[in-house]
Formats: structure tokens, sequence, C-alpha cells
């Protein structure tokens, strides 16, 4: 798992086209696959988490949201475990 110290915020367009800044929380690796872990800046619910998959296009990467279910459980369980290691450290 990485976690960015310094906080770095990233500006993403939603499917309506509108720009919405999100906090950099961390990354991890899950079965060859890459993650990152965000939270949304503005918003009511300032403890939420959004995971987005690291895709690939050619030298490109952007990130896709989790269609699958059961990717998606398995990787929120993962980054839990990680993110309860880091608190006991």
């Amino acid at each position: 798992m990485t976690n960015n110290p310094d906080n770095e915020n990233l500006v993403l367009i939603d499917e309506d086209g509108n720009e919405v800044e999100f906090g950099f929380i961390g990354s991890l690796e899950s079965e060859g696959n890459e993650y990152v872990v965000l939270s949304p800046i503005d918003g009511e619910d300032i403890d939420e988490i959004i995971i987005f998959k690291v895709e690939k296009d050619g030298d490109e990467e952007f990130l896709a949201e989790i269609e699958d279910d059961e990717e998606w459980e398995k990787v929120a369980d993962l980054w839990d475990e990680l993110s309860e290691d880091d608190e006991e450290e």
C-alpha cells in the first residue's frame, strides 16, 4: 500500500462533465491490478472513500470504476485490512 504524505489532490471529470476534487488517500495492488483510494474533498460525507482501478491504454493510465461487485468487495476488504495494520503501527 502506498500512502501520500502530501495528501495530493486530484481533479476528475464525472459523467456529466463536472470537475470533482478528490484527496489521494493511498494505493494498493491486488491480483496483479493496481487501485487508488480517493476521498471527495467537497460534499456531505467527507469520510467516504472511493476506490478506482488503474487501467492502461498503451502508455497512458486512467482511473476506471470497479464494476464487478466481487472485485470491489475484495479490494475494499484488502484496503480495510491494510488501513487497520497502519493504525496499529
